[in-house]
């Protein structure tokens, strides 16, 4: 009895229902099973290639490269064999020579200590996690790196990543998004530009630390937001730099960006890669350099790879900010956390950073002794400060054609090699956004003598004789 009655009202409802209406209805569910059983095509009408026909088109097919063409000048095919340790002394090619090339700041390339360090914590833990940080790779040894880092460089927090390079790459698009504007120096590293791209943002570049073009930039984007204040009322304004350029090997001048930073409310990073370790009494940088509370800088990221004789990088600053990164930073929450074995030769580091402070003094010492003996070359012309451990020397007379000044330079240094020195052109990709000029790099480190300085300027003075 209760069939009937339901069929009864579905008569009822379609005799309500408009006419079309079910006819559309029935159209779609007739299209859907036709979608559903119909075959595009009847393999049986395909056409069947013949045994020759196969074969021919095998022949005729040819694959693409997976390189390029490369000029035959390009670096990667005359590589540099290095044997042993780069430590103050390398063996490039088969030559005994002075390094000059590597970043090798404060000498802990080989120290006993460090290496002693890092085995045993190998044997405990062995080499790594194999997974990030947030998901089973993290160990007792990169929470106490961090809290010493932390305590170094007298800040909130810190966050420890597993490279140096995805650092910096990592930390700017954490915070910076779509539609925010990031103003950054046209010189700075190639990590940097990166996360730059990364981030999505508007940005602005300005001229290498010209801080009048910089306000210029500044006061362009306040008439902007004057114009459209509810924009103005939700995009953030970044300003990123590094405490000493590894393009330039200039320091950034911190107190003037500090002081354009509160006139215009920006947030400002420092990437301090090649700065920490290097600069400043205590080597806590260019913030200890200039004497600036390093609360007047929103996030101080760095390297571990040139002045600690490890891997890996880290970010320092308020936990507010930095905590972030732990859910944001996409190096810390998908790559696989630093090898403890190498946290703990960080550490290591540290403690000989924290126990010997005359390191950095005397570094300083040097940088200014290779600085003024360079600055006597005259074919070369010498960028950087004379209290930057890296250093670049340009002709003071180039040719017109970029490639021939880079082969020019190559010479030079394939000239130094033979005669004991060891230094390299400063090698640039093409998809930088501002390629700088070609140039020779010279790094310092503190083991330097008098003698050892002297000797790098005499053969630099005569390789150049010689080639140019």
């Amino acid at each position: 009895m209760a069939t009937q009655w339901v069929l009864l009202e579905v008569f009822q409802a379609l005799n309500e229902v408009p006419f079309y209406h079910i006819f559309l209805e029935v159209g779609l569910l007739m299209w859907i099973l036709w979608l559903i059983f119909h075959k595009s095509y009847n393999p049986k009408e395909l056409e069947q290639l013949t045994d020759f026909e196969k074969e021919k088109l095998i022949e005729e097919w040819t694959p693409e490269p997976l390189v390029g063409n490369v000029a035959q000048n390009h670096p990667s095919l005359k590589p540099r064999m290095v044997s042993g340790k780069a430590g103050k002394f390398i063996n490039v090619d088969g030559h005994y020579c002075l390094n000059m090339a590597t970043h090798n700041y404060l000498g802990f390339v080989g120290n006993k200590d460090i290496e002693e360090s890092a085995i045993k914590t190998l044997q405990k833990y062995g080499v790594g996690s194999c997974g990030p940080r947030g998901f089973y790779g993290t160990v007792d040894v990169h929470l106490d790196l961090e809290d010493r880092l932390t305590e170094f460089m007298k800040m909130e927090e810190a966050v420890v990543y597993s490279y140096g390079f995805s650092t910096i790459a990592s930390a700017i698009p954490a915070y910076a998004k779509r539609g925010d504007v990031i103003f950054v120096d046209e010189n700075v590293n190639f990590a940097i530009q990166k996360g730059l791209d990364a981030s999505r943002s508007k940005i602005r570049f300005f001229k290498h630390n010209d801080m009048v073009d910089l306000e210029r930039l500044l006061m362009d984007q306040a008439a902007l937001d004057k114009k459209n204040p509810k924009k103005a009322q939700v995009t953030r304004r970044f300003l990123i730099v590094e405490g000493i350029y590894m393009n330039s090997g200039n320091i950034c001048p911190l107190p003037e960006l500090v002081e354009l930073r509160k006139k215009y409310r920006l947030r400002i990073f420092v990437d301090e890669s090649i700065s920490f370790a290097t600069l400043g009494d205590h080597g806590r940088g260019v913030t200890e350099y200039y004497n600036i509370p390093r609360e007047e800088v929103d996030m101080i990221s760095c390297s571990m790879e040139w002045s600690m004789a490890t891997i890996g990088g880290f970010c320092v600053g308020s936990s507010f900010v930095v905590e972030h990164q732990r859910l944001s930073g996409l190096g810390y929450c998908f790559s696989a956390s630093l090898p403890p074995l190498l946290a703990a030769a960080a550490i290591t580091s540290l403690d000989i950073m924290e126990k010997d402070p005359t390191l950095f003094k005397k570094l300083q010492q040097q940088c200014q002794l290779v600085h003024k003996a360079l600055s006597t070359l005259p074919l070369f012309i010498l960028q950087g400060d004379p209290d930057s451990p890296v250093k670049h020397l340009y002709l003071r007379n180039p040719p017109n054609c970029t490639n021939h000044e880079f082969n020019l330079l190559s010479k030079i240094a394939d000239f130094c090699i033979e005669h004991g020195i060891a230094v390299v052109t400063a090698a640039y990709l093409q998809t930088e956004k501002f390629t700088p000029r070609n140039s020779i790099r010279v790094t310092v480190n503190n083991m330097l003598t008098g003698d050892e300085i002297n000797n790098v300027a005499v053969v630099l003075e005569k390789a150049s004789s010689e080639v140019l």
